[in-house]
């Protein structure tokens, strides 16, 4: 399955992680039920999952705030890919001075 997988331009042209690098690995270590490694490759993919859960269920039944949830997992999910992001490439760059 992995050879089927999209390359991450921005890492082949600049040779630096983007805010979505590990996401398909994740999904793929989620489908083989490992779950701890998916969210030590991608920590986003599981924000991610619960908002992707929340459209499909929220196209068949109408909550009462519905806009605002969708608004919330937005924000959360960007948030967990921002700080994990921000993490990485603080590692990164200390392992590069």
């Amino acid at each position: 399955m992995e050879e089927f997988m999209l390359p991450c331009l921005n890492k082949s042209l600049t040779g630096v992680d983007c805010f979505g690098c590990g996401g398909q690995r994740a999904l793929l270590l989620v489908f083989k039920a490992e779950f701890s490694q998916a969210f030590y490759m991608f920590p986003g993919i599981y924000p991610i999952l619960i908002l992707l859960a929340f459209l499909i269920l929220n196209l068949f039944v109408k909550f009462r705030y519905d806009f605002q949830i969708k608004i919330a997992l937005i924000i959360f999910s960007g948030a967990v890919m921002l700080i994990s992001y921000l993490i990485k490439m603080n590692t990164y760059l200390q392992l590069t001075q």
